[in-house]
């Protein structure tokens, strides 16, 4: 056996929900492209679901299932209030949350496949109640309630400000989760397999995932991002700044990625959005100060920036907290994370790889009192 560092260049199982060839992501065979400009998230879900687009009745039916499953329980909103809200990490909370979500589901341990999808409904339509009413309560206001004739996009804005969004702000969220919602065997979704592969429940490979998540080696890098360029201020700090970085070893969140060459085809869609919305908000900083970064990392370093790096610069324009940035990834991913478990589900295995032993060779073992 030899050993591979992260596991780079294993196939570890087969799938057929979305796939990264010569940099080309895509969804059930749809570019990521195509779809970040053409579909709604609730498509991607039922495509990522059921392996194909949803016909009108089918997004209509998938579009009322989520409105009615958005209310969270009592105890869940009672338990938010009573955490340390100005101190808790929101990804923490959201994974306190979501295990807890599992305590008042009659369904959480019915392994069958009908239970299981009307649980993946239930979690993905709760996960961006559970983050907007974590953001409201720890401002010190209720959780707001979702419209049912608003887009699942739209209702996280809605339920997170009280106001409905503007058009072109529907448009970014709505694309910033088309674009985060799979991305094959990433570090959240292997640990949702490995989880659910030992027949645990849909709570517990979810809860995992968002334990992963929250790593800033994987959905932590966009506030990471984000407080990088607030450390930079202006257009004309950049370049000196992020020099000084590069200098002293400093890993610049953002850029580069383990499995493309040429870069994520993800982040121009991002690029292209926070040009528009740093323009309308009147703050066009954001956007130039990350131009500049991206020229000095890119010739010095030939990393491209990578999907969280123009993410950043998006959600601070839609005026959100810049610390409830991966939990709005979790709310998208977690539609690839249920898609993944429903299909580890139906061809189970157990996933149990070996190591490669490096340690000393057989000892024999000597009492305490003999021991020098």
């Amino acid at each position: 056996m030899t050993a591979t560092r992260g596991l780079e260049g294993i196939v570890a199982t087969t799938s057929s929900i979305s796939s990264i060839i010569d940099d080309t992501l895509t969804y059930v065979g749809y570019n990521i492209d195509d779809l970040t400009e053409n579909a709604s998230f609730e498509e991607v879900i039922y495509l990522l679901w059921h392996l194909r687009l949803p016909t009108e009745s089918e997004l209509t039916e998938l579009k009322k299932q989520l409105a009615e499953n958005m209310s969270l329980p009592e105890e869940v909103i009672a338990q938010l209030k009573a955490m340390p809200v100005k101190s808790v990490h929101p990804m923490a909370a959201l994974r306190t949350a979501v295990s807890s979500l599992g305590l008042f589901d009659e369904e959480a341990d019915v392994m069958e496949d009908d239970a299981n999808y009307r649980k993946a409904i239930r979690l993905q339509a709760k996960m961006s109640s559970i983050v907007t009413a974590f953001s409201r309560i720890r401002q010190g206001e209720e959780p707001i309630a979702p419209k049912a004739d608003l887009s699942f996009a739209a209702n996280f804005m809605y339920m997170l400000t009280g106001e409905e969004p503007a058009a072109i702000q529907e448009e970014a969220m709505n694309k910033a989760l088309v674009l985060h919602a799979d991305h094959e065997l990433n570090a959240s979704t292997f640990t949702a397999r490995v989880c659910v592969a030992t027949l645990s429940d849909v709570y517990s490979g979810v809860t995992a995932a968002i334990g992963a998540l929250k790593g800033p080696l994987h959905g932590g890098a966009n506030e990471q991002v984000m407080k990088m360029l607030t450390e930079i201020d202006s257009v004309e700090n950049a370049e000196a700044i992020v020099r000084k970085k590069l200098e002293n070893k400093e890993k610049i969140m953002g850029f580069g990625h383990r499995v493309y060459r040429q870069g994520d085809p993800r982040a121009k869609h991002l690029r292209e959005m926070s040009k528009k919305l740093t323009e309308l908000s009147g703050e066009s900083k954001w956007y130039e100060m990350s131009i500049k970064v991206e020229e000095v990392v890119t010739s010095e370093k030939e990393l491209p920036p990578n999907v969280d790096f123009y993410s950043a610069s998006v959600y601070h324009s839609l005026g959100i907290d810049h610390d409830l940035f991966t939990p709005i990834f979790a709310v998208s991913r977690v539609s690839g994370w249920l898609a993944h478990i429903l299909e580890q589900y139906s061809n189970n295995r157990l996933i149990r790889p070996r190591a490669d032993y490096v340690g000393p060779g057989m000892q024999e073992y000597v009492p305490v009192d003999k021991r020098g």
